[in-house]
Order: structure tokens, then sequence, then C-alpha cells
């Protein structure tokens, strides 16, 4: 099991390797907070969210990650592998971070198609009972 703190250290380190340049206009940086978050649409409570990128009026932009989330599915790996399952969380989210500020939905359209192959093999599971 890996404490939130450790997962703190190791986001870290991730920010530090991307350039400033990345940054811009991502005013609340990148965030750890300690919940779980299932997917509103998840069906058997498996779905989790990892990482969201937000943009609100008040807060701003910035990254989340989700510790109880990447606790409950990463939790035992090697720090290695979960420093690179971390890394592609926040990678992901960076991509968020720029399609926003180009006006561009790319990467949310692909995260709904993954969502819907999930949906649907859910739904071929449970015909299949």
């Amino acid at each position: 099991m890996i404490t939130i703190n450790e997962v703190q250290e190791i986001l870290d380190e991730i920010a530090e390797e991307f350039p400033s340049e990345l940054y811009k206009d991502l005013n609340g940086g990148i965030i750890l907070l300690p919940q779980i978050k299932l997917h509103k649409k998840s069906v058997d409570d498996d779905l989790y969210v990892m990482g969201e990128y937000r943009n609100e009026k008040i807060s701003g932009r910035y990254i989340v990650v989700y510790y109880g989330s990447v606790e409950n599915l990463y939790g035992n790996y090697s720090r290695s592998r979960l420093k690179n399952k971390l890394r592609a969380i926040v990678k992901h989210e960076f991509v968020h971070h720029f399609e926003s500020l180009a006006g561009e939905k790319h990467l949310e359209i692909e995260d709904e198609h993954q969502l819907q192959d999930y949906l649907r093999g859910k739904q071929k599971k449970n015909d299949g009972k």
C-alpha cells in the first residue's frame, strides 16, 4: 500500500519533469485529493476516475489526481511502475488543458468513446446472465 504522502512526492517529481511553459494558464497546478472517485456512469463501482482537468470560473484551471482511486487500483505497484501510471494520468490531463486552451475536444471525444465501450461491455455481460 502506498501512502498519500508518497503519491504526493511522486507527483511533485513528475511535475518537475515538465517544462514550465506547459503550466501556462494552469493557475491551480496539480492537486492531489484523498478520495476515491467513481465515474457517474460506473455500473459495478469499477470505473474509477484517476484524474480530472478542471476549468472553473472561480478556481481557475487545474489538474486533480484522486489518491483513493490510484491507491485502489495501483497501490500494490512498485514505485517505478506507479510513477509511470501517475505520469500517464498527468499527461492525459495536460492534453485536456491544452485542448481547452485551443478550443478543441479531441481527447474528450476519445474519452467518451472509451466510456461507451465500457458501457457496451457491461451490457453484454449483463445480457449473458
